[in-house]
């Protein structure tokens, strides 16, 4: 989260891991009424000696706030109210162990009522969406497909005020740096005249808006494409949101005409070794390897792609191009960009995956990919530190050993290979 350019919304902020917004499918893209605004949630009472520190807390934030330019007028407007919120602290203590297997989170996230409520959207706003994919050059069933997954097109876009949300969060300490940039952020949006302080609901976390940009992003990269005067990204009305997404995606390395990626069949014998994002060849080079498309005919040269195998040897397989790379700024989780270019393949017409998931093991959870790591490394298969993030050097670990012990070395951490090493 260091790099404050990257827009990072609900789904990374929550959850660092499997997207959290991809929840239970939706009946119905929009049960608000038309021309409706979500009214903040009521902030529960805390504590007077926790609501006395946190005051004088925000007294001495002050400073720091005029200092990056906001008024004594717009303080004094958006601080008015803002009290201490317990309820986001439990969010942020809770969301740290979330875990789900990559099959259930796309069972979710790509759920029949999610693609054809995500067609009925692209009908719906098809004008304007042609209008943002011919100025950005980013297809609108993508666009379309990240609003389903931030918001559930707009019905779930956060009933929680952002600026007590933001300053409790700054205040509290744990990401107390981070927080406090994106509190200024939220105050200068309040200033520019955006949106006001009762209106700036969003997520716990302070993502806000249809595709919920966080208010450091929301600056940079927030569009006004329908002409108001507003880059609004809070009202029924979503042109303004799915405009900054596409132009987030733009700026982010978006390639016109290139796919996110391609199913694929490995074929026997295949080299595991060579799957991951540092190995890249062209599709004729992984062609002349024996990888062929899982529908059939040939891949065309969309440049160099990478293998993926998400689930291992037992799943399918993915060759993946440079726009994997740019959803991934919109959420690092590759079960996260896997569900948005799925789901926007969907969206367009196309089928489900030819290969199923195997549907077995469970995903580690964070103090068990640090115990693989440490077992690993005891074993003499060196993860370079123990970290409890599965990257390239654990799964070069991880490969080496199942390679020794005759298992297919497809690089997957699961908690029957910890219990292997155990």
């Amino acid at each position: 989260m260091a790099n404050l350019s990257y827009l990072i919304p609900l789904s990374f902020v929550a959850f660092s891991g499997l997207a959290a917004c991809a929840g239970p499918p939706e009946s119905s893209p929009r049960p608000m009424a038309k021309g409706a605004t979500p009214v903040a949630d009521a902030i529960p009472a805390t504590d007077p000696a926790t609501e006395a520190r946190f005051e004088a807390w925000l007294r001495g934030f002050k400073s720091r706030a005029m200092a990056n330019g906001i008024s004594e007028a717009t303080w004094n407007r958006a601080m008015a109210d803002v009290r201490y919120n317990p309820k986001v602290i439990e969010r942020d203590r809770y969301q740290s162990e979330f875990t789900k297997s990559i099959w259930d989170y796309l069972d979710s996230a790509v759920s029949p009522e999610r693609v054809a409520n995500g067609k009925q959207m692209l009908s719906q706003y098809g004008s304007q969406l042609n209008a943002i994919e011919k100025k950005y050059g980013v297809d609108k069933e993508v666009v379309v497909a990240i609003w389903g997954m931030e918001s559930r097109y707009g019905a779930h876009r956060g009933t929680t005020a952002v600026i007590p949300a933001l300053a409790t969060l700054a205040y509290d300490g744990r990401r107390g740096e981070f927080f406090a940039k994106q509190l200024i952020a939220a105050l200068k949006i309040i200033q520019s005249g955006d949106v006001d302080e009762r209106h700036m609901t969003g997520s716990w976390a302070g993502a806000m808006g249809h595709t919920q940009f966080i208010p450091t992003s929301y600056e940079i990269y927030a569009v006004d494409f329908t002409g108001d005067g507003k880059r609004d990204i809070w009202s029924n009305d979503p042109t303004d949101a799915l405009a900054s997404t596409a132009a987030y995606l733009a700026r982010s390395g978006w390639s016109k005409g290139q796919p996110w990626g391609v199913e694929v069949i490995l074929p026997s014998g295949f080299n595991y070794g060579l799957t991951g994002k540092g190995t890249k060849k062209s599709p004729a080079q992984w062609a002349a390897m024996g990888v062929r498309s899982a529908t059939g005919g040939s891949i065309a040269n969309y440049g160099a792609a990478s293998i993926l195998v998400p689930a291992g040897a037992k799943g399918p397989a993915f060759m993946i191009f440079g726009n994997f790379r740019a959803i991934s700024r919109y959420n690092a989780a590759d079960s996260y960009v896997i569900g948005v270019g799925h789901l926007a393949d969907r969206i367009k017409g196309k089928g489900p995956f030819v290969r199923d998931w195997p549907r077995t093991g469970k995903p580690l959870s964070a103090p068990q990919k640090i115990e693989l790591q440490e077992r690993l490394t005891a074993a003499g298969y060196d993860t370079d530190g123990t970290d409890g993030k599965i990257g390239p050097n654990t799964a070069k670990a991880i490969v080496a050993y199942q390679k020794a012990k005759g298992l297919a070395p497809d690089g997957y951490a699961t908690v029957e290979l910890l219990q292997t090493l155990r």
